[in-house]
């Protein structure tokens, strides 16, 4: 393990390529390293002085130079949850000089509009200082309020690095990186960015959803290709009928993915697909072949220690000794199985469960497209009661408690199960508790 303090006081490059390695594809065609580095020397320039800012830039391009040319000035990104007028707003007050760095519509805050023209500029030296701190994630807020967590830019380095090396990402230098996850969040900003730039790979601007959106990006990307997504895209990409073009591999995190899932996506990509297991706190820990095993193998620069507070991670790839909020069963050397989460767990007259377990149930139901558990727990009630929230088309509710009276054990029957249309997913597939409570509150006053 590499030592903290030497790590902190070396000069670490945002790119790993060479000047005429292609850093981006997108609509302005392929940039070099070299363009790149005029680029962002030149915004630097334009970035007033602050100590923080949130890099709004819905180009995936214009991302990738703001938040180099933040490192640059020594800026720190802030990357919140959410960037509604509210957040956007209690951002502001807690970090004095917040400014934002858009290239769409204004936000109520100070801001840079990134320029449709960068001026011609000398390539900027982009050796950051490892212990300079590059930015400030947020948890999700999917169990209270969001929390901060800062990273170092060697962190941010080791992380990539290490990810790297344990996906064989080397090999696929020269290829290319597409993502259907955002960019400001932990996961895109890991597993497309800065893994990008460890290895020289290209990255694709687009940030594409639907299925033909997503064939379209792959089919003008360089391979090997390298898909980062979520099961939530897998689950649509699989359903879409059509050919995808091939892959070197899979990405998948930010939820459990289902074995059949992971087959039909191996099938339709005709790649591996991988799961990365992590948290905003301690970044990536573990990786496993979701269609050959169950167990997770722990990152090489990551440690993981349990005391009576939980479990802990640590190592180069990791900053201090991060929380992690699962429970974890080691298996083997390195590897291990992953428990409920605290907040996960389920007890209804001595019988215990998870959200997890009975989520998976109800989507394994045929014809459930989504759907999702929700524990209401009510003073007035001296049991907790489940309900559940499905969206299937053509199946009503009755047909679906009938499919999950086989499955779960009569306790955690949902009382009641309430058909949506849709559930209210944020952009990385992920539910809040208030905005599940919300819809099924509104569906419980019809």
């Amino acid at each position: 393990m590499m030592d903290s303090t030497a790590s902190a006081g070396r000069l670490y490059d945002v790119l790993n390529h060479q000047p005429e390695d292609i850093v981006a594809i997108g609509p302005q065609g392929a940039v070099t390293a070299a363009r790149f580095r005029r680029d962002v020397g030149a915004l630097a320039r334009l970035l007033p002085e602050s100590g923080f800012l949130v890099n709004l830039c819905t180009d995936r391009y214009r991302f990738m130079v703001g938040f180099a040319a933040a490192l640059l000035r020594g800026q720190v990104s802030l990357m919140p949850a959410a960037v509604t007028p509210a957040v956007l707003r209690d951002l502001a007050a807690e970090y004095p000089g917040l400014y934002a760095l858009t290239d769409g519509p204004a936000p109520d805050l100070p801001h840079v509009m990134f320029p449709a023209h960068l001026p011609e500029a000398e390539e900027a030296r982009l050796g950051i200082p490892g212990g300079q701190p590059a930015v400030v994630l947020f948890t999700s807020g999917s169990t209270g309020k969001p929390k901060p967590v800062t990273k170092s830019w060697a962190v941010l380095v080791h992380s990539a690095r290490t990810a790297g090396e344990r996906l064989g990402v080397a090999a696929m230098r020269g290829g290319s990186v597409i993502g259907t996850v955002p960019h400001q969040h932990s996961y895109g900003l890991e597993s497309v960015i800065t893994l990008a730039w460890q290895y020289g790979l290209a990255v694709s601007s687009a940030a594409p959803l639907f299925p033909a959106d997503v064939r379209a990006a792959l089919q003008a990307a360089p391979p090997p290709r390298l898909l980062v997504t979520t099961p939530v895209h897998l689950r649509a990409l699989t359903a879409e009928p059509g050919e995808m073009p091939a892959l070197a591999m899979l990405l998948s995190a930010t939820a459990p993915l289902s074995a059949a899932l992971a087959e039909a996506a191996e099938s339709i990509f005709r790649a591996p697909l991988v799961e990365i297991y992590g948290c905003t706190e301690a970044g990536q820990i573990a990786t496993r072949r979701s269609t050959q095993e169950t167990d997770w193998h722990c990152f090489d620069a990551v440690t993981l220690n349990q005391d009576e507070a939980g479990w802990w991670a640590s190592g180069a790839a990791v900053e201090g000794i991060a929380p992690v909020q699962d429970e974890i069963e080691p298996t083997s050397e390195g590897h291990f199985r992953l428990g409920s989460r605290s907040g996960d767990l389920v007890n209804i007259a001595g019988k215990r469960s998870s959200i997890s377990y009975l989520n998976h149930q109800l989507l394994t139901v045929p014809g459930v497209l989504d759907g999702n558990f929700l524990m209401e727990e009510d003073d007035s009630q001296a049991v907790p009661r489940l309900k559940a929230l499905a969206v299937a088309p053509g199946l009503s509710a009755a047909e679906i408690m009938q499919a999950l009276r086989a499955r779960l054990d009569p306790a955690f029957l949902p009382r009641p199960l309430i058909l949506v249309e849709n559930l209210p997913r944020n952009n990385l597939g992920k539910l809040l508790r208030a905005d599940l409570q919300a819809l099924a509150a509104r569906r419980d006053a019809k």
